[in-house]
């Protein structure tokens, strides 16, 4: 496995834990929300939450630094 490739493994290795985080959060405020439902927070007044919030924040930025790398190898690869 190249660097590159167990670099992205890795920071997927955190989304995944993260969204985890996400859901499990969302589903202490609001129980049995979906993975879709979450993509609508603003359909659910209970997720106007600082933390679910702050765990939503850091999920965007893990999937953006993983579309980031996704783009730069796809530029470089032979």
């Amino acid at each position: 496995m190249s660097e590159s490739a167990s670099i992205i493994a890795l920071i997927q290795d955190m989304e995944a834990l993260q969204i985890e985080k996400v859901i499990m959060l969302a589903r202490r405020l609001k129980p049995g929300l979906t993975m879709e439902d979450i993509r609508n927070p603003h359909d659910f007044p209970e997720l106007d939450d600082p933390d679910w919030h702050y765990e939503d924040g850091l999920l965007t930025g893990i999937q953006s630094v993983l579309m980031a790398l996704r783009s730069r190898e796809r530029e470089i690869a032979p």
